[in-house]
């Protein structure tokens, strides 16, 4: 296991447990009840948080990975992995979302809907609603591009991600205010994305090692 492996396994089991532990506190539920009540959430549909913040934001998250794809310092095969990994992000998160039982914030009955809370680790309980609400699928919109800061070097990947960071934190506090996700979901969006960027970083690298000792063993690919 290289150094730079042991370091990704250690933070993120380390990520692992601050997440369980915001599930465990139940301020899932409070900071939810700061946004909504009785008669829902009053910025559901609202323009700015519905329209701009939300829609937008996808378009912007799209948009920011194809002005990315077009950087010149960029080679072939890493814009080929960037798009690859950000790609199996996007669709393994909307993967989990359609195997989920957990439905959104809104649909709870004490904000005007039908269902009852359920933790979303009880997998196949329904809680009377859609389901489907878990993770985050609009925090996947930043979160999905993290794969640049493994890409970029220096100061540019530094600055991709805190650019990545700052669109979670505003697309997931969107969905709180809107009570479409409770901020567990976007936490959890943030592991899965990172985790599958940090394990197809390494394991192309280790198909990189491979193949140059094939080839400085005379071996032809």
């Amino acid at each position: 296991m290289t150094p730079t492996l042991r370091r990704d396994v250690a933070l993120l089991s380390i990520a692992f447990c601050v997440v369980l532990a915001w599930d465990a506190s139940g301020l899932d539920l409070w900071l939810t009840r700061c946004f909504g009540g009785s008669n829902g959430f009053p910025w559901r549909e609202h323009w700015l948080s519905a329209d701009v913040l939300h829609d937008g934001g996808r378009v912007a998250g799209w948009l920011a990975l194809a002005a990315a794809m077009l950087r010149r310092d960029l080679t072939g095969p890493q814009r080929q992995w960037w798009l690859g990994t950000t790609l199996s992000c996007v669709i393994a998160i909307q993967l989990l979302k359609h195997a989920s039982a957990t439905s959104c914030p809104w649909s709870l009955a004490e904000f005007g809907g039908v269902a009852t809370y359920v933790s979303h680790w009880q997998w196949g309980v329904s809680d009377g609603g859609s389901g489907r609400c878990f993770p985050s699928g609009h925090a996947a919109s930043a979160l999905a591009l993290l794969p640049g800061a493994y890409v970029l070097r220096g100061a540019a990947a530094r600055r991709w991600l805190l650019l990545v960071l700052a669109g979670a934190v505003f697309f997931g506090a969107t969905q709180v205010v809107r009570g479409a996700h409770y901020a567990s979901h976007t936490l959890w969006t943030a592991w899965v994305c990172w985790a599958l960027t940090a394990a197809s970083h390494h394991a192309a690298a280790a198909a990189r090692w491979r193949r140059q000792g094939a080839v400085a063993g005379g071996v032809s690919i």
